[in-house]
């Protein structure tokens, strides 16, 4: 395999990125911190502002002669469309570069209408929610897009998804770009869930693990700030572990799989041969929330069933945070409490010292926060921005 040739000092993309995490203000701080000449660095800070990269606005205090002009990563003029496509629903987005919500939406569609229906109805609404906040479409940097299933991230292709009928092997980023003709980013939902939240929290928090409990199960693993990617995309796929005790059949066509016993469509079908009415997992919610004893039950089993195979998970990562999404993390106390006790039984108290469980803090829009943060660290990223310099 050919190996990356690494960037120079004085890339003006890996510039930019001091200016992206808030390392530097100005050009002198910029010189100071690179050990740059002031040439080199008036020569790179012009290429970043006349490619739209960096804006000047106001100055900074001085402690004589001229005042500095501050600089800053232009996140507001570009545009990002994000789309969160569930199982049985999705969020479509509008945002600036900085993560920023301008328009919004809702998709009451399912994933198994194939890619084609699904991706329209995103791209449909896209259009919409531009028009909404007032944006161009010349003005769209990039797409983020989630799915229930795995990915070949580098690939844009989901890869044999066991509750999305017709799309493996779809190329999804060809189909999308005859819409919106610029680079299109495709992940694992629970990947950009993971990134979506590790975004907002807490800046000692090194490593974190996003466990989302919808329809099925999946989790995003973010270490050191960068997403854990395995060779095929299953990264992260705990819903397809074999536990046992679980004998139903699995939407992959396996019997025994976590998502069986304790996914949302498993604790469906537990209260529906009990004569409870539950379609969805929000009916799961709004039936515990009204304090019915069985919906509760169901709940900690299914938490329980989850902590089990999470510990190994644990173990193994020995995490900062463990963050739970979706309809059923909706639950609260009576899910994640039955988590956290089999976490307790089945690992070392080391594991767990440090370890805080938490339910989302970004809600539904937590995929979309995730989308946008994977299209700005891709088309901001420091090669990135070299490239579309080169080719001015």
């Amino acid at each position: 395999m050919r190996k990356e040739r690494p960037l120079p000092p004085d890339s003006a993309g890996r510039l930019l990125q001091l200016f992206r995490q808030g390392r530097v203000s100005t050009r002198r701080e910029l010189g100071d911190a690179t050990g740059l000449s002031r040439t080199t660095v008036t020569a790179r800070v012009d290429q970043l502002i006349g490619a739209g990269f960096l804006r000047e606005g106001g100055t900074a205090s001085s402690s004589g002669g001229r005042p500095p002009t501050l600089l800053a990563f232009d996140d507001r003029t570009p545009t990002v469309l994000a789309a969160d496509l569930g199982a049985s629903r999705g969020r479509v987005a509008v945002t600036d570069a900085g993560g920023r919500i301008l328009a919004e939406d809702v998709l009451e569609s399912r994933i198994d209408v194939g890619p084609r229906r699904a991706l329209s109805s995103a791209c449909d609404a896209f259009e919409g929610l531009l028009e909404r906040a007032a944006r161009s479409t010349d003005s769209v940097c990039g797409i983020g897009i989630g799915v229930p299933g795995p990915v070949d991230f580098r690939a844009g292709r989901v890869v044999r998804p066991p509750v999305m009928p017709g799309w493996h092997g779809f190329d999804v980023r060809g189909f999308v770009r005859r819409r919106f003709d610029v680079p299109v980013l495709l992940d694992n939902d629970a990947n950009m869930m993971a990134m979506g939240e590790y975004e907002q929290a807490d800046p000692d928090t090194s490593s974190l693990i996003f466990v989302k409990v919808g329809t099925g199960v999946g989790s995003g693993i973010v270490v050191g700030g960068r997403l854990l990617r395995g060779v095929d995309g299953a990264e992260g796929d705990l819903g397809h572990v074999r536990v046992p005790g679980i004998t139903h059949l699995c939407a992959c066509g396996a019997v025994g799989c976590l998502a069986a016993g304790a996914g949302g469509s498993a604790i469906c079908r537990d209260l529906r041969a009990l004569g409870i009415d539950a379609g969805s997992g929000r009916d799961v919610v709004r039936l515990v929330r009204d304090g019915d004893r069985r919906a509760r039950a169901a709940v900690q089993a299914a938490g329980a069933l989850l902590g089990e195979v999470l510990a190994t998970v644990v173990s193994l990562v020995n995490p900062r945070t463990l963050v739970f999404g979706g309809d059923i993390a909706d639950t609260g106390e009576h899910f994640l409490r039955s988590v956290h006790e089999a976490l307790l039984r089945r690992t070392q108290p080391l594991a767990t010292r440090g370890l805080t469980l938490a339910t989302s803090e970004l809600g539904d829009r937590v995929g979309i926060a995730g989308a946008t943060a994977i299209v700005r660290e891709q088309v901001f990223g420091a090669e990135a921005v070299d490239q579309r310099l080169s080719a001015r």
